[in-house]
């Protein structure tokens, strides 16, 4: 519901559109939606209580199974507090990821809350693709979020056959902004995040197999939390969809070896998103260069006809191009625009 609000939004600013009137209304209704938004949420759904995440050392290939245990007890825990306090939706998504066939890297039922799942036999993967949430994704909406991960690790199994061995995993670690909040035009939550993206990466590489090839999949506010961590992350690919910007004017600006790629489907509304950047109030709004760009220099691949929410939807241009990249299959995207970055693979 956020994602059709928000699309509507963005059309009535870009209606408004002499000079910086369209940009000094949008402002106006996000500032507005950022203070009424929160304070109804808040006085209808008080602080849901949880334990403290499971006290756990970085995880190695011999604890994997140890680390999702653990992590699956908190979140039973989490349940059963949250079903307490009488609030069903989060203590039905909690007690879904404490099944069994969940393998939690880590939990955390505080506040929105925080999660990771993995898909596939991590310590003996060959291809690793790690999936960067945007805006409004929570423990409440972890579903939707873990099943593009969960569509992309089905396609990838089935095209390897005897090719390389791939995990997939699902990376809630940072506090995403409401779609309808002043946040989600600033960089302030992709700059917390980025610090625990990096070390995330830097704790899974001591997990995986020697040599194993990561790809960073970011979406939407996503983007903007990839783009910050960019300079110190050891991955191949780094994959921007549909991305409001990143904050930097190009690829090159990114200060990356990674392969940069980016796609925006048909009907995403972000296309719809100025990519100016702005100093206001002491701080940034807006994220500058559009990805797709020519400018932004980008590999720019095709997506389809979908939405903001359907690039890992089963079947879609978007998901078999996203698979080709994750297995180093390059040459096979299809609407690849080769903008001449330097290949880790070459």
């Amino acid at each position: 519901m956020a994602e059709f609000r928000f699309r509507g939004l963005w059309r009535r600013a870009r209606q408004t559109r002499g000079g910086r009137h369209w940009f000094r209304a949008l402002l106006a209704v996000l500032v507005t939606a950022a203070v009424v938004v929160p304070l109804t949420a808040a006085a209808a759904r008080p602080r849901i209580p949880a334990p403290d995440p499971a006290d756990l050392a970085p995880p190695t290939a011999a604890t994997l199974e140890r680390a999702y245990a653990a992590n699956r007890a908190n979140a039973t825990l989490a349940s059963g507090m949250a079903a307490g306090h009488g609030d069903r939706h989060r203590a039905a998504a909690e007690r879904e990821l404490a099944a069994p066939s969940h393998n939690l890297l880590a939990f955390d039922g505080r506040g929105s809350g925080r999660a990771v799942e993995v898909f596939g036999d991590l310590a003996h993967a060959d291809r690793v693709a790690v999936l960067v949430p945007g805006s409004d994704t929570s423990l409440d909406t972890f579903g939707r979020f873990r099943a593009g991960a969960a569509a992309l690790h089905h396609r990838l199994t089935g095209q390897t056959g005897a090719g390389p061995r791939t995990a997939v995993v699902a990376w809630l670690g940072y506090t995403t902004p409401g779609t309808v909040s002043a946040t989600v035009i600033t960089p302030d939550r992709a700059e917390e995040a980025a610090p625990d993206l990096r070390e995330f990466l830097r704790e899974l590489r001591a997990v995986t197999a020697p040599g194993a090839r990561f790809t960073l999949l970011c979406h939407s506010y996503g983007t903007v939390v990839c783009g910050r961590a960019a300079p110190h992350l050891d991955v191949t690919d780094l994959v921007l969809l549909g991305s409001p910007g990143t904050g930097a004017a190009s690829a090159a600006d990114l200060r990356t070896h990674a392969r940069i790629w980016a796609a925006r489907g048909a009907d995403d509304w972000v296309a719809d998103v100025p990519h100016v950047s702005a100093d206001l109030f002491g701080t940034t709004v807006g994220f500058g260069t559009d990805p797709l760009s020519p400018s932004f220099g980008a590999r720019v691949f095709a997506a389809g006809s979908g939405g903001h929410s359907d690039y890992f939807r089963p079947g879609s241009p978007s998901l078999a191009n996203i698979a080709r990249i994750v297995l180093g299959e390059t040459s096979e995207v299809t609407g690849a625009r080769d903008s001449g970055t330097r290949d880790p693979e070459a």
